[in-house]
Formats: structure tokens, sequence, C-alpha cells
């Protein structure tokens, strides 16, 4: 039986630590940010945690490999 091939989709869009925690771009900063506040453009730039079943979902998509 071949192997399971990875989704580089996912694998492009997340980050799995070493702890096995799923981490994600926060959405809405590609542009059109000058109008927003300077706090609102600093917690944009730190990477957000999936959790729950969409987690798992991506965990077993990485590591199909």
């Amino acid at each position: 039986m071949p192997k399971q091939k990875t989704r580089k989709s996912v694998v492009k869009r997340f980050k799995v630590t070493s702890k096995k925690k799923v981490l994600r771009r926060k959405s809405k900063q590609n542009h059109f940010n000058a109008r927003q506040s300077s706090d609102q453009r600093r917690n944009k730039k730190n990477e957000e945690e999936v959790t729950g079943k969409s987690a798992k979902n991506i965990l077993t998509d990485i590591a199909q490999a």
C-alpha cells in the first residue's frame, strides 16, 4: 500500500510546535492597515493557537508523511 501524501496547503498555513500546538497567522493583516491603531497592528503580528477538533484534523493532515 502506498504512503499517503501530506497536504501541502496545510503545511504552508499552519505551524506545529514541539508540544504539538497548532499555530496559525491572524487574519486581515495583508493591506489596509494604516487606518488601524498601532495596538491592533501589533497584536496581529502574533500567531494564534488553533484548538479543538480543527487542531486535531490539522495534525493528522500534516503527519501523513
